[in-house]
This record gives C-alpha cells, structure tokens and sequence, in this order.
C-alpha cells in the first residue's frame, strides 16, 4: 500500500470509524462539533442588530472560520469516500460522486453552501443566514441519540403519516361545522371554510391563540368536541415516536450482538430465541490498528465477527480484507484446526468473539443448525468436508486451510 492510501486510509478512519481510543477522530470529532455550534450561536448573533454592529469582525471571523474548517471536512470526506465499504466496488470518481449524492453528503454541501453563495451573491439575502442552521444536521454525524431519534421517525413514517392524514381530516370538518355555525355570527373570522381552517388548526394542535373562538351554542359545542378530538389526534403521533424512540434505543443496546448474528450467513435461518442464544454466548473486544487478531499456525479457540473497522488476514498464497458484518476463524473452530491465516486489525475495529466450546456446544444441541453450519463452512472452503462424525474426526488435524 502506497503511502498516499495509508494516508487516505487514515483520514477516512478519523473521520467515518472514530474510536474512543483514536486520539485524531477525538480531536476531529470535537474539532467539527465545536465549530458547528459556534457558527449556530454566531448566526443568531448575527440577527441582533445591535450585536451585529458591536461584533460584525468577530461574527465574521467565526464564520469565516466555520466555512473553512466544514470545506476542509467536506474536501475530505470526498477524498476518502473510495474507501467506505459501500462505495469501495466503485472506481474513485463513482465513489466520489456516489458520496456527494447521498444524505450524509447532500448534508455537508447544504452546510457550506450559504457561505460561499453569499460571496458570489450581491445583496442581503435573509435566506441565507436560515440556511445555515441547517448545519444542526450534521450534528446527527456525531450524536447516537439523534440518530436514533431520526432512525425511529424514519422506522414509523408510515403511521405518522396516517396520523398526519387524520389530523388534516379532522381540521377541515371542524372547519367546515365551524363555518356552519358560525359564518352568520362572525362573518370576519369564520365566513368562509379557509378562515374558520386556522381556528380549527390551533384548536386541534391544542395551542388556542383565542384569536377567533365561537360565540353561538352550536359553536361553542363543535369547539369543545373539537378539543377532544385535538386531544387525542395530538397524543396519538407523540405516543408512536416515543414508542419508536424507545425502541430504538433498546435495540442498538444489543445491535451489536444480536443485529450482527442474525445477518451472518451460518446464523441467518436461526429463530428469535436462537439468536438470543447465540447472542448471550459472544463477547465484545476492542483492537487498534496494527493489532494481530490470530497468527498462522497457533490453536483456534474462537471465532471473530467484525463489528466495524476493517481486518486483513494474510494466507499462504493470496490476502484477504474483511469488513464490518464479515466473520473469520470459524473453519478452524470447526475442523479443529490450527489456524492458516494471520488476521491483523487494519484500523481501530471491535469484534465479536465466540468460543469454540460454546460453539460445539451449540452445534451439539441443535444438529439442524450443526448441519448449516458445516455446509456453510463447506461452501467456504470450496470442497465437502463433515460429510460424517467420522470424516470430521479424520479431518480434525488434517492441517487443511482453516480461515
């Protein structure tokens, strides 16, 4: 590998795979969440007039700064999108181009675009200075909890969409009766069904400027029916997003463990209940780069599944790199074998180990599962092996390939 690539290779894990235990993600990390929230409290500054004559330099400066050190991210994120493993198939200008098309990248464009169209654009351009809180986006990079909350909207966008459906039902036929009951009353604020749209709009939305409020008996019992239906309308999306939320937050608790067995090819046909079996058997370590996992040669006691970071494993005759979701080991495990591969962590990775006992111990008590998981390692190999209890104990120290 070039030293250019390693360099890449570098920026890309301080930027995209942060680890508490990588020194430059911490310091880019907070380097980004600082400028970001220094820029959001300049903006508003700048809306004070006041302020923005007694601070214009430093306001600014502060921008200036901002546009500076987002451009840099973003020239960067460009130039290490080759090596996201979502983009990693691609040739370098595909990748690129893929990385600026997509969310994350739409974001980062969005972020620095007020700055320098406001210095290509003559005039005073109120829009821009909204446009910056856009960055607020790009928080939800650095934040698990704002992903999560955008991750559960994301999960429930069906029913919040039948839930917004209803609320725009119910607001035109409390506005319609509204009309009804009132417009002869007080043609200004209810004399058409547009008019009588905004009352029934705050009222539903439990908020009741009291800017027009019925006057009639009719009115006034289409309002109090209109309360209660806002009443529910309004606890009805917040219950599903806190549920959702909730939710979400529980399950990235276990992502790791039972979001990650459950795609593995050897585990993916297992129920609910096996995976969760499967689940309380693995443990979770941290290596930084350069550490080696496995050496060739030594005794296989575990299989690894790589959570995310990147390994490589070298063989006798070709090398290999493996990325988050991907496992190693387990033919050795399962051959009972020594290991004929040396895997060394890229960059900062964790991992998922399972050990070989509960491994066999787990084949042992569900044969249908030992069955999958021979032909899984079979397939691996590219030739039958375990075509019996007996061929397995022929080929336990056969010294055969065993990654």
């Amino acid at each position: 590998m070039t030293s250019l690539a390693q360099l890449r290779r570098r920026a890309f894990s301080a930027l995209e795979r942060h680890e508490e235990s990588d020194w430059l993600g911490l310091i880019v990390h907070g380097l980004i969440i600082s400028v970001i929230s220094l820029s959001l409290i300049a903006t508003v500054a700048e809306s004070v007039p006041s302020l923005l004559s007694e601070y214009h330099s430093l306001l600014r400066a502060i921008e200036w700064t901002a546009a500076a050190v987002l451009t840099c991210e973003l020239a960067a994120r460009v130039w290490t999108a080759v090596e996201h493993p979502q983009f990693r198939a691609h040739n370098h200008a595909v990748a690129r181009t893929r990385f600026l098309l997509s969310i994350h990248g739409l974001i980062d464009l969005v972020a620095i675009a007020p700055f320098w169209l406001s210095s290509f654009v003559a005039g005073d351009l109120k829009i821009l200075l909204v446009l910056r809180f856009l960055r607020f986006l790009k928080l939800s990079r650095y934040s698990p909890a704002t992903r999560a909350l955008l991750d559960s909207l994301y999960s429930e966008r069906r029913a919040l969409s039948g839930c917004l459906i209803l609320i725009v039902g119910a607001a035109l036929i409390s506005a319609a009766l509204m009309h009804f009951a009132e417009h002869q009353a007080q043609p200004d604020k209810f004399g058409t069904i547009p008019e009588a749209l905004w009352w029934a709009i705050v009222t539903l939305g439990t908020v009741g400027y009291g800017d027009a409020v019925p006057i009639t008996a009719l009115g006034r019992l289409i309002a109090a029916l209109t309360i209660f239906c806002g009443l529910l309308m309004v606890a009805l999306p917040i219950g599903i997003v806190a549920s959702s939320f909730a939710n979400e937050v529980h399950r990235r608790d276990f992502l790791i463990t039972w979001g990650l067995v459950a795609r593995i090819p050897l585990f993916s046909t297992l129920s609910a209940a096996e995976v969760a079996e499967v689940m309380s058997m693995l443990r979770a370590i941290r290596v930084g780069p350069g550490t080696v996992i496995t050496r060739r040669g030594e005794a296989a006691h575990s299989m690894y599944i790589i959570v995310d970071g990147e390994v490589a494993l070298k063989l006798k005759h070709q090398h290999i790199r493996l990325v988050g979701g991907q496992f190693f080991g387990e033919v050795a495990v399962l051959r009972r074998v020594k290991r004929s591969a040396t895997a060394t962590a890229v960059v900062a990775t964790r991992l998922l180990v399972l050990d070989a006992s509960d491994l066999h111990g787990l084949m042992e008590r569900q044969p249908a599962l030992a069955d999958r998981i021979k032909q899984a390692a079979s397939t691996k190999l590219g030739h039958e092996i375990y075509a019996d209890d007996t061929d397995l104990s022929a080929n336990e120290y056969s010294g055969a390939p065993s990654q």
